[in-house]
Order: structure tokens, then sequence, then C-alpha cells
């Protein structure tokens, strides 16, 4: 398989071109262009960032991207799919509301913002995917009615895909909420009794009767749940939670295979941008030093080959002596996570033919 190609940029500015002009650049050098935009509906999946969290990337680089789309005749919209967990991005007004917070507004990057699966997390769409775990990935719907797809990723570490880069932006983070219950378990959930009020929100919005209560208590009959998470999003309490019981390498298979739901019938472009390299996800609310000095800015057309060239950018940096990296490992992401290793989903990606691991990193 001939090399992909990465192209990459520094941080480096000169007094003529600054931070936005040399994306701009990078992206046009990276062949953004040849992709037909005209009147096409393009999202740009983001990470808008829990508040809290001030590692996230800065509206002003999405406004980069949505001018350059709508240069080329695109008709951009910022878009990410609602969380699994508790927190202030579990239905689309509170993630819209974190969204503004943190300067992801219409009037600062340009373009509207679409929570991609709807209200409560229920809005998507079953797209077939032939992988080993997934069969019908459950991706929101804006996402998959769009005409092309664009990835623009904060590229980090990552507590449970050693990574959280352009395989993790775009699987993880274009499943619905039942999506993301599938990735991150058997596919069915579990019930916290103790904050169950009994409204039957859950039993009105189950098509298979799953829901059973007892002393207005609800819980699952197993053998009837079909693990497709609507109970979680209609729930006005939180009771019902998608379980975190499969592993890691598992986890990061899955991700791939819903990547590959979402690229495999569209025109698609990737971007990361490798700063502020915080050792988790910025899905909390909080986050720590950087482990290591920024890095850059790459483009590519292949999401694996852009995963693998990041990744290893960062573990040719120094690491800074008060970072929390708990381990020694030679690997960056295996030091600060011994527990899963990123690399499974970049070969799992490669095996479904999302990509190539081998690459040809063009410095511009």
């Amino acid at each position: 398989m001939t090399p992909s190609k990465v192209y990459f940029t520094s941080f480096h500015t000169t007094m003529q071109e600054n931070t936005q002009q040399k994306l701009a650049r990078l992206l046009l050098t990276a062949g953004m262009d040849q992709i037909n935009f005209d009147k096409k509906f393009t999202a740009i999946k983001l990470h808008f960032g829990e508040p809290g969290n001030l590692a996230f990337l800065r509206p002003n680089y999405a406004r980069t991207v949505v001018d350059l789309v709508r240069q080329l005749g695109g008709r951009p919209f910022l878009t990410d799919c609602n969380t699994l967990y508790v927190g202030r991005r579990k239905d689309a007004l509170e993630h819209l509301e974190s969204a503004y917070q943190n300067g992801f507004n219409p009037y600062n990057v340009g373009c509207h913002l679409i929570i991609g699966d709807g209200l409560k997390g229920t809005d998507d769409v079953e797209i077939p995917v032939d992988g080993d775990y997934v069969r019908k990935a459950k991706i929101g719907r804006a996402i998959a009615d769009a005409d092309i797809f664009i990835s623009l990723t904060h590229f980090k570490a990552h507590e449970a895909g050693g990574i959280g880069g352009t395989i993790k932006n775009i699987g993880m983070g274009c499943g619905s909420r039942a999506g993301k219950m599938e990735m991150h378990s058997n596919g069915k959930p579990g019930v916290n009794a103790d904050v169950c009020i009994g409204c039957r929100s859950c039993a009105k919005a189950c098509a298979h009767g799953a829901p059973q209560f007892v002393n207005k208590k609800m819980h699952i009959d197993y053998d009837k749940c079909v693990g497709c998470g609507r109970c979680i999003g209609v729930c006005p309490t939180d009771a019902i939670y998608g379980e975190e019981n499969g592993s890691n390498e598992v986890l990061n298979c899955k991700m791939a295979e819903y990547t590959k739901a979402v690229l495999q019938d569209k025109p698609s472009f990737h971007i990361s941008l490798v700063m502020d390299v915080s050792p988790y996800c910025d899905c909390y609310p909080v986050n720590d030093v950087p482990m290591i000095p920024d890095v850059g800015m790459f483009a590519s057309y292949d999401p694996v080959a852009l995963d693998c060239a990041c990744a290893e950018a960062c573990n040719k940096m120094m690491r800074f002596p008060d970072a929390n990296i708990p381990g020694k490992d030679a690997d960056l992401f295996k030091a600060a996570h011994g527990e899963t290793d990123w690399r499974v989903q970049v070969r799992h990606a490669k095996k479904l033919g999302l990509g190539n691991d081998e690459y040809e990193l063009i410095e511009i």
C-alpha cells in the first residue's frame, strides 16, 4: 500500500502570516479544495469542551475551517452528539449552552451549531457496517444527513482509547447516546433505583416492554431489552445509564467501526491540532497541565495515517517534568494510561479499510 500523505506545519508564525492564515494554507496545500463543496451541507465535527475544561480548541480554529468551506461553496455547520454520561452536554439545550459558554456561537464561528443526535440524543440513523462488533452503527441524524464530513480534532491522551485523536473524535463523537452505549458496554443500560421517580417516561419510549416497575421503581427486563438507549434519553433524573463493562480493546475496535459508518459513503477530510496535549479527554470539567510542548497542525484525507503521525510526533517531544504521567513507558500514551493501547484502534481501522498506518509527512 502506498504511504498516505499527511501534511504538517508548526505553530511558528511571521508578521505576514498568523496562525489562522497558516492553518488555511495547510488545508489548501493538503488538498481540501479537491472536494466539490458546491452548495453541499458540510458537517464540521469537533468537541465543544465540557465547561470547566480549558484544553479544548479555541473557536478561532473552527472559524478558519468554516470560512474556507464557505469560500469553496459549501454550507458548513459545527456539530457534535450528546454525551452518554451525566454532564452539561447530555441534551441539546445544555450542549448548546455549553458550546456558547466556551465561545462557539454563530457570531464567533460564522455558522450554525447543530447537535447531531437531537434534543435528547435519540435522533439517530442506523448505518450498516460490516464490523467484527457492530452491525448497525447509530449515528446522529444531522451527521448522517450531511453531504460532506470534516473532522477538526484536538489531539490529546485518552483514559480509555490511549489517544483522543481523529478516530475517537469521529467514532465516539458521532454516535448517538445509544451508539455511545453500544461502544462503551454490552449495549444494555443499567438503572440507579435511588434516583428513579417512577415517572414511566422510559416505559412510554420503549417499544419492547423492557422497563418493569416494582414499588414505583424501574428495573429492566433484559430478555426484552434490545439496547436501543431511548430510555436513557427520556429519563428526567438520569437514573438510567450505560454501563461501562466492555474492555478498552473492544472499545477501540468499536470506535473504528463507528468511524467507518460515518465516512464510508461521503467525501471527508481530517484536521488534527496537537496542542495542550492533556492526559485526559476534553469531556472532563477540568484539565491538567500539558504533558508535552505544543507540536503543530496536521491534515490528511487519511484518518488512520493522521492519528499515527500525531501520536508519533508526540512521542518525539520532551515530557514536561510536572506532567501527570504515572508510567515510564517509552510511548507517551502508554505511560499516561497503561491499561490501554492506542495502536489497537489504528490497526483495526486499517483492517476496515479506513486508511494506512504508513505515511509520508510533508511539512510546509
